[in-house]
């Protein structure tokens, strides 16, 4: 006959508690109260229910009649403690959330340039010579082919331009998750990565409905016009992405905000958009010129009034656009006009 060896019975004692201790914290059906899916605990003393998990000291201990069920249970948090969010941030060794608007999704590591120990000590002079050319080599290995090298470039661009536009980061996931099913179609060889990147920028504007236009994409950009709408085009004929149609009141709280508008403006501004949407006289329209349109009649409405300049130069469209339209709404809709 076998009989157990000590550290083997602690070792499987220790793996019960800890069981426990995750029954413990699993689905208490109130303060102090635990119950697993099969079977409730109970106090092998009193019998009560009523079991709380003290994590302080690594113990189960019955609420009704002090009986300690479990000591010395394992603790599964950090072995450091912190008082502020500033000392967990410091102590935390998690790295941050895996991301597509890094070439390498933020799963690599980095060996720093501060040439010291764990301990903080100074590394002796042979010891810096083979940390620099690690150092040389991880960074040779991070990005090691064409489509690294590619992609580096890309999404430092994508980091600029975004910055540069004030682009929130679900649309900068978009538009490297757009990027990347570009260079596995082979898209980007042969044309711009700034080109590419600005097209990908818009088509994820135009998908999450933050409203950008070609004229603003292109400026930050570099490019020209033309050469953006050609890319762009590529990439809804090659990806087959699924496009929204642009609405112009998307573009009505940024303009708005520019002019200096007042939320009572920008709402009467939605209402008319919305009364020449349900008439039909949105269709083939541009959507900037609408939305210009629409927030000139309401500031001369509302007393806000601004002229036709003005608008036009936030909006990105010329006087004309802005005339021709606000003409057509108001004598389409009927809205009176006191000049």
């Amino acid at each position: 006959m076998l009989t157990p060896r000590p550290e083997n019975h602690k070792l499987e004692k220790e793996r019960s508690g800890m069981a426990l201790m995750k029954e413990a914290k699993a689905k208490p059906q109130k303060k102090g109260q635990v119950e697993d899916e099969e079977e409730i605990l109970e106090c092998k003393n009193c019998g009560s229910t009523d079991i709380v998990a003290d994590e302080n000291r690594g113990e189960l201990i019955c609420e009704k009649c002090g009986y300690v069920l479990e000591t010395r249970l394992i603790d599964e948090g950090p072995e450091w403690r912190a008082f502020n969010s500033e000392e967990r941030d410091k102590r935390s060794r998690v790295g941050s959330p895996s991301t597509f608007s890094v070439h390498d999704k933020g799963l690599s590591t980095i060996i720093g340039y501060e040439n010291r120990d764990t301990f903080g000590n100074k590394l002796t002079a042979s010891r810096r010579a083979q940390i620099y050319r690690l150092r040389k080599w991880q960074i040779r290995t991070r990005v090691h082919s064409s489509m690294d090298r590619n992609l580096a470039f890309a999404m430092s661009e994508m980091d600029r331009l975004a910055s540069q536009l004030g682009i929130p980061r679900n649309v900068k996931e978009t538009s490297a998750i757009i990027y990347r099913k570009a260079i596995e179609k082979r898209l980007v060889r042969g044309r711009s990565i700034e080109a590419m990147v600005a097209a990908t920028i818009y088509a994820s504007a135009r998908v999450r409905r933050v409203p950008r236009t070609l004229d603003e994409i292109a400026k930050e950009s570099r490019i020209t016009k033309k050469e953006l709408g050609r890319c762009y085009r590529l990439l809804l004929r090659e990806l087959y992405l699924n496009i929204p149609l642009a609405s112009p009141i998307d573009y009505l709280v940024r303009f708005g905000t520019e002019l200096r508008l007042s939320g009572v403006c920008q709402r009467k501004a939605a209402e008319i958009l919305k009364r020449a949407k349900a008439g039909g006289l949105t269709a083939g329209k541009d959507p900037t010129g609408l939305a210009a349109a629409a927030i000139y009649i309401s500031g001369i409405i509302n007393g806000e009034r601004r002229t036709q300049r003005e608008i036009s130069e936030v909006a990105h469209v010329t006087e004309v656009t802005v005339r021709n339209r606000y003409k057509e709404l108001v004598r389409k809709l009927s809205i009176e006009i006191t000049v």
